[in-house]
């Protein structure tokens, strides 16, 4: 797939609202209805609106692809010996 950004005509650090206002304008152009119209340039724009639209998957694009770093929550076992204050009193239990 072509960068998602440059389908859409805009930067990787555009808001949803850019987004949404370069995903119209795109559509627009590129409309199969459309006096020249293309229906596979038309695919790739959505297939770009949709990937970039939805935080998850374009967090991960740009992890992947730019290596921008991802703040990921990680649910790995936790040391015994320090206890987890959001999970209420730690209680011990005797071998």
């Amino acid at each position: 797939m072509p960068d998602p950004y440059a389908v859409l005509g805009v930067a990787a650090t555009a808001t949803d609202r850019e987004l949404a206002a370069a995903f119209r304008r795109r559509v627009r152009e590129v409309h199969p209805d459309a006096p020249g119209g293309d229906g596979d340039r038309f695919a790739a724009v959505v297939a770009a609106y949709e990937l970039l639209r939805d935080p998850r998957r374009r967090a991960e694009f740009d992890r992947r692809t730019r290596g921008v770093p991802v703040p990921v929550r990680r649910h790995s076992a936790r040391k015994t010996d320090v206890p987890d204050v959001r999970a209420g009193p730690v209680r011990h239990h005797q071998s």
